[in-house]
């Protein structure tokens, strides 16, 4: 028998505000019993379950782990312009003039991300 990832946590300051934009980057649902204020917050998407929890620590340093993101019906620029649109801003930007690399991200309450390549995209400089 093996384990599983049943979700990605993240600590955060407002669960319900980070749920909500989790929730709209990924096309996901913010879970039915969530409500602002809550200290845990689960978001469902298509690939995954995200859990958000309130702590009371403020984030201070660069993540252990992060997110790392393939759009599937758009293009890596299409979707860091969406993403920056829905509240998040840029870390640093890793793209090559060659049209390869990603930029990193940085949420709400500063959980850094990547946004990569799609499928297509990759595929036309391979």
């Amino acid at each position: 028998m093996t384990s599983l990832v049943r979700h990605v946590t993240f600590d955060s300051s407002d669960a319900y505000r980070l749920g909500q934009f989790w929730a709209a980057v990924l096309d996901g649902s913010v879970d039915g019993d969530a409500s602002p204020g809550d200290p845990e917050v689960l978001v469902n998407t298509p690939g995954s379950t995200l859990l958000f929890i309130a702590v009371p620590d403020a984030k201070t340093v660069k993540n252990r782990v992060h997110v790392d993101l393939q759009p599937q019906d758009r293009s890596r620029d299409e979707e860091v312009a969406r993403v920056l649109d829905l509240g998040a801003t840029v870390v640093g930007d890793h793209r090559n003039p060659d049209g390869t690399g990603w930029v990193t991200l940085a949420d709400p309450e500063g959980n850094e991300f990547c946004v990569e390549r799609s499928a297509a995209e990759r595929a036309q400089t391979s």
